[in-house]
C-alpha cells in the first residue's frame, strides 16, 4: 500500500513531535502522527496492582520495551494497558497506537508502511535517555517488529549507522515477535478470512472504522513489502525471540516454525506455549513475566537465548 496525503488526523494530534508528560504526539519519516506514551518501570514488590503513568519525574531507566500491538489494537485498549502493566515490573514501557488506530493519524496499512511508526517510537524512546530498547509485537505488530529491526539492525541497508558511521537510534538491542505471521495474504483460517474481508472490502473497512475505531487504507500493497521469514534471517546477530501458541486461531504453528528456519538459530529462540492462544489479547501474567525476563537478559548482550522452557 501507498499511503495519500493526511486528510483524516485524529482531532488529539498536535503538530510536530512534542510531549506532556508521559503522552507525546510524534511525527514519523513519511508524515504521520503517532500517538505514544510511557509507562515507567514499577517493581513488582512495589506494584501489586496494574500501575498507571508515573508523574513526569519519574526516573528513567537504561532499558525501555517499546510495545507494538496487533491489528485493531491501540495503547489505550485494555489487553496492551494490561500488557504494558505487566512488563513494567521490569523496565519502562513505551507504547504507541499505529497509523490509522486509536488516536493517531492516518490510515492502517495492515503492517507495511508501520515500520514508520515503530520507528518514530524507538527514537523518541532513545531521546527519552533509554540506552538499551527492546521491541515486543504482537500479531500485526509482530511482523512489523521483525521487518523493522532487519532493516534498521546492523544488516540492514545502513548497517545501523547513519552516514557519519554513528550509531542510529532506530536499531533495536533484542526484539520479540509474538503471534507473528511468516507470510503474507495467509488465508487459511476463518479468522484471517474475516480479517481478509475487512481489509479488502468497502464494507469491510466501514465495519473496521466504525466498530474497532481502526481506519485502514483501500490500495493494495505496491511494493509488496518484505515478508517476515526474508527479514528474519537480516536480524543477527541482534537476540530475537518468536513466541506462538499451539491455540492461535488466525496462525498455526507452521508460522513461527517458518520463521525459526530462516533465522540465525545461533540467536534465536522459539518458544511453543500449550495452551496459548493469540497475540497480546491472551498472553497471560506468567508468559508476560518471562518474555520480560528475557529481554532484560538479552538487550545488549549479544549472547545466545536461552534454550525453551
Amino acid at each position: 500500500m501507498s499511503c495519500g496525503p493526511e486528510a483524516d488526523f485524529a482531532p488529539s494530534c498536535v503538530p510536530s513531535i512534542t510531549s506532556s508528560g508521559q503522552r507525546a504526539v510524534l511525527l514519523t519519516d513519511d508524515g504521520v502522527r503517532i500517538e505514544a506514551a510511557r509507562t515507567p518501570r514499577v517493581p513488582l514488590q512495589q506494584a501489586p496492582f496494574a500501575p498507571s503513568p508515573g508523574p513526569p519525574s519519574a526516573p528513567v531507566g537504561d532499558l525501555a520495551l517499546v510495545l507494538a500491538h496487533g491489528f485493531t489494537g491501540s495503547l489505550d485498549r485494555p489487553a496492551l494497558r494490561r500488557t504494558a502493566a505487566a512488563l513494567s515490573q521490569h523496565a519502562d514501557v513505551i507504547t504507541f497506537s499505529f497509523r490509522g488506530h486509536g488516536g493517531s493519524g492516518g490510515r492502517s496499512t495492515v503492517g507495511d508502511r508501520e515500520v514508520h511508526d515503530l520507528t518514530a517510537a524507538i527514537r523518541w524512546a532513545r531521546s527519552l535517555g533509554h540506552r538499551r530498547i527492546v521491541t515486543v509485537g504482537f500479531s500485526m505488530g509482530g511482523s512489523v517488529v521483525l521487518r523493522q529491526a532487519a532493516l534498521h539492525g546492523r544488516r540492514g541497508p545502513d548497517g545501523g549507522r547513519g552516514e557519519h558511521g554513528e550509531r542510529t537510534g532506530a536499531c533495536p538491542d533484542a526484539v520479540v515477535a509474538v503471534s507473528a505471521p511468516a507470510r503474507w495474504y495467509y488465508r487459511g483460517t476463518a479468522s484471517m478470512r474475516r480479517l481478509h474481508w475487512a481489509v479488502t472490502r468497502p464494507t469491510g473497512r466501514l465495519v473496521s472504522r466504525v466498530g474497532l475505531r481502526t481506519r485502514i487504507h483501500p490500495e493494495q500493497w505496491d511494493p509488496v513489502p518484505l515478508s517476515p521469514t526474508e527479514a528474519v534471517p537480516l536480524i543477527a546477530p541482534t537476540p530475537l525471540l518468536l513466541v506462538h501458541g499451539d491455540r492461535d486461531p488466525y496462525f498455526p504453528v507452521d508460522h513461527p516454525r517458518m520463521l525459526m528456519a530462516a533465522a540465525d538459530p545461533a540467536t534465536t529462540a522459539l518458544w511453543l506455549e500449550r495452551g496459548f492462544g493469540h497475540a497480546e489479547n491472551a498472553a497471560g501474567p506468567e508468559l508476560l513475566r518471562r518474555i520480560g525476563a528475557w529481554a532484560v537478559a538479552r538487550a545488549g548482550t549479544g549472547v545466545p537465548p536461552p534454550p525453551a522452557p
